[in-house]
């Protein structure tokens, strides 16, 4: 869903028709996600845009390849329009329902996709906005990337794919990055395999000149690789969560998220406590229940293919409107700005195993 807590306003500002440009230019077809305003956060009415145009260029032998990118310097995608989402429940409306089954289908559509696509991952690339990039080929960022599944921060869990590819990180990272929230940069990015390729962002116009330009002549995945692998890198140095990794690799293994937190706080591993101590103190800011969800969630979805990882969060949205506590934090977070969410259970020491275990009840893996 969303993963910029205070990002997008309510959708409708914009006529609907301009959210979502597409054009082609030697047979690439480019979508642009247009509501810089709004960190280009995505509604219904764009998810519908997107599906509807990658549908038609899937038929069309004259498209070779599809890039992604978003509208302005700040964001490819700062995630769904949650405002809108929490609007629609609380008139009793099915948008929200509709919204996550239609954002799945084409989170999967990209990762099915019969042609390549790149994704310009510039700026925040957040929540829903993640979703999108992580079913591309070709995944590019660049130093101004700030990438991130920080749904707990509003209660909710990382969805559109997270239980499948945060599960899929080296070691415990992307247990660590769904439980805590926290943002990380292009060298953490490509480190955790979140990313393909770095760029720096004053090349990006470089980059569809050359894509203007190109000579079609392999397969059209290796013509594009061959165009990045020009201007572009793999690997950047000193990816800070590597330094991190042992310390991560034995918290974020522990059993449940009281555990986490009291041994970050009272664990020392190797130089990491004043790291440790951060992340103990901005996990006790999260919802005690979407953590606790999250968590299992990605355990669980270690073992899933990706259609069954999108089955299980819709099992888990069609429940967390009316048990999970995101309505509350987009009230405390976006509506009221009040910033005091009242979690339930208001910390984790309250939180209850056969509680949390309740939420995937019935759901056939």
């Amino acid at each position: 869903m969303t993963a910029q807590v205070a990002s997008a306003e309510s959708s409708g500002q914009e006529p609907a028709s301009d959210t979502i440009l597409s054009e082609v230019r030697n047979h690439i077809g480019h979508i642009t996600l247009n509501r810089p305003q709004g960190l280009n956060a995505i509604n219904l009415d764009m998810v519908r845009q997107m599906q509807l145009q990658l549908d038609a260029w899937a038929k069309d032998d004259t498209i070779y390849a599809v890039v992604l990118r978003g509208a302005g310097e700040k964001a490819f995608c700062a995630g769904g329009d949650i405002r809108s989402l929490y609007e629609s429940f609380k008139h009793q409306q099915t948008d929200h329902q509709d919204f996550f089954v239609e954002e799945y289908a084409l989170d999967l559509t990209l990762h099915h996709y019969r042609k390549p696509v790149v994704a310009l991952m510039d700026g925040f690339v957040l929540g829903g906005g993640m979703g999108l990039a992580q079913g591309a080929d070709l995944r590019v960022v660049t130093e101004r990337s700030r990438l991130a599944m920080p749904e707990v921060a509003i209660g909710y869990f990382p969805d559109v794919g997270g239980s499948y590819f945060l599960s899929r990180v080296p070691g415990e990272l992307g247990i660590y990055l769904g439980v805590t929230g926290v943002q990380i940069q292009a060298a953490d990015a490509l480190y955790c395999g979140l990313a393909d390729w770095h760029l720096q962002s004053g090349r990006l116009e470089d980059l569809d000149r050359q894509l203007d330009a190109l000579k079609w002549e392999l397969t059209a995945l290796k013509d594009l690789q061959g165009v990045l692998a020009k201007i572009a890198v793999q690997h950047l140095p000193d990816p800070p969560l590597q330094r991190l990794r042992p310390a991560i690799d034995h918290f974020f293994a522990l059993p449940d998220v009281p555990s986490i937190i009291e041994q970050l706080l009272q664990v020392t591993v190797f130089d990491t406590h004043s790291w440790a101590v951060d992340t103990a103190n901005l996990m006790k800011t999260r919802s005690p229940l979407a953590m606790a969800v999250t968590l299992e969630m990605l355990r669980r979805g270690r073992h899933l293919p990706l259609e069954a990882c999108f089955d299980l969060e819709l099992h888990l949205d069609r429940q967390w409107f009316e048990r999970g506590d995101v309505i509350e934090g987009v009230r405390a977070l976006i509506v009221d700005k009040d910033k005091k969410p009242q979690w339930n259970p208001p910390t984790v020491l309250a939180l209850d195993a056969e509680h949390v275990a309740s939420f995937f009840s019935g759901h056939e893996a």
